[in-house]
């Protein structure tokens, strides 16, 4: 057996492991005070012809299409940052792929990590099992560069929002559900994470 056979997938924990995983028992509550930040117009039309021309609710493909949207509309005039799709992520015990995650803009992949997007259906409670995993992962490789950040996570399903914090110290954070109702909230708190996860790269470029 392999080394990278040895390592668990992501995929495979449930809550409690990943509970057990991240050596803790309780998740911090999380208030995110961030100002709304309206869709531009060009969302509302390309968020017009996704929801006439695709069925956005039927399964998790679908549903990226809205989380696609989304996560570009907050990516908006953060010029230092992309995200990368179903990219592969490893650490010393864990490995996987990663729905979204955001790194320094570069044509190929490297950490810092800064953040992760766990796009699930429906179950919330399977995505926060994966969600934390990865940020975990991410952790691991920042170190690993002598880098101490924190790391965010999302969990999704288009619909609803959910919010994470992996501190340097290992405390987990967790916001209240936001539904796509209040999108220009939704959008403001993405606003207030790339903020800071571009400022935790933009020292390093200097």
């Amino acid at each position: 057996m392999t080394e990278k056979q040895k390592k668990k997938i992501f995929s495979s924990f449930d809550e409690k492991k990943a509970f057990k995983q991240l050596k803790i028992t309780k998740l911090s509550r999380w208030d995110i005070e961030a100002q709304p930040v309206q869709p531009s117009e060009f969302f509302h039309q390309r968020l017009a012809r996704l929801t006439s021309r695709f069925n956005l609710k039927n399964s998790e493909k679908a549903k990226e299409l809205l989380i696609d949207a989304i996560c570009e509309e907050g990516l908006e005039g953060f010029k230092n940052l992309i995200f990368w799709k179903g990219a592969a992520l490893e650490s010393d015990e864990l490995t996987g792929n990663v729905d979204y995650l955001l790194t320094e803009n570069k044509d190929y992949l490297e950490a810092p990590f800064l953040c992760v997007v766990e796009a699930k259906k429906d179950d919330f409670e399977k995505g926060l099992a994966q969600c934390m995993v990865e940020m975990q992962a991410c952790q691991w490789n920042n170190q690993q560069l002598g880098k101490t950040l924190d790391i965010f996570g999302i969990v999704t399903n288009g619909e609803g929002w959910k919010f994470y914090k992996l501190t340097v110290a290992g405390i987990v954070y967790e916001t209240l559900l936001y539904s796509i109702s209040n999108l220009s909230g939704i959008l403001g708190i993405l606003h207030d994470l790339f903020q800071q996860c571009e400022s935790a790269i933009i020292p390093q470029e200097e």
